[in-house]
């Protein structure tokens, strides 16, 4: 094993540990506590060092881009909703749409559905999903109905997108699911006023998890 590669294993190796320990410290210790600076860096450190690795390992670049936007998103949605939360579903957004072009890239379409129509359940099953939540909170999201109809779209078309991978891609399946349930429990949250003691810790859990699951799928 040649200096180079040592070099970077050591790299890779040093970037999940630090996504982890960032992950594992908002989710402990930083995720109830007031909006600060040092929460905002461990916040934003958790999806960013995916981001490098994924530069490190050569993924695909809209899987760097989606990676990048979202802890982009991470760090607005670490600071005050009120002010902050168009800047967070913007970069959301735009994250979905990078990870629905990569999906569709690579993915089987149709055809895949055809083949297998199990699939079509999950595709169905996400649009449905969609729509429910959009039903369920329309009424308590006032003037961010344009930018939160858009968004929900977007998180939908992404889940359904992630069935028509290829059996060997299948991590990113379930990692897309969890990114809707975490979207699901912070939408209770913030527009519907449903906070519980489990439900931030549910949120970072299930949102970490779906992007390490998607990054992980790509990266292997």
């Amino acid at each position: 094993m040649g200096p180079c590669v040592i070099a970077t294993v050591l790299l890779e190796n040093t970037l999940i540990g630090l996504s982890l320990v960032a992950a594992i410290g908002f989710g402990l210790v930083f995720n109830g506590r007031r909006v600060s600076a040092l929460r905002t860096v461990i916040k934003t450190l958790a999806v960013g060092a995916l981001t490098a690795l994924a530069l490190a390992d050569d993924a695909p670049r809209l899987l760097i881009l989606a990676l990048a936007l979202s802890a982009a998103g991470d760090a607005f949605l670490a600071g005050d909703p009120q002010k902050t939360l168009p800047f967070g579903l913007g970069a959301f957004l735009v994250a979905h749409l990078a990870y629905i072009w990569l999906f569709l890239h690579i993915g089987g379409g149709t055809a895949a559905l055809e083949a297998e129509p199990w699939r079509a359940v999950g595709v169905f099953g996400a649009l449905g999903a969609g729509v429910m939540m959009m039903t369920w909170l329309w009424r308590s999201i006032g003037p961010l109905r344009p930018a939160v109809s858009a968004y929900a779209a977007a998180l939908a078309l992404m889940v359904a997108a992630a069935f028509t991978l290829p059996h060997s891609l299948w991590p990113a399946m379930p990692g897309a699911v969890l990114f809707m349930v975490s979207d699901a429990i912070l939408s209770a949250e913030l527009f519907k006023g449903l906070r519980k003691s489990w439900s931030g810790p549910a949120v970072w859990a299930t949102y970490y998890g779906a992007q390490a699951l998607i990054a992980w799928t790509f990266m292997r």
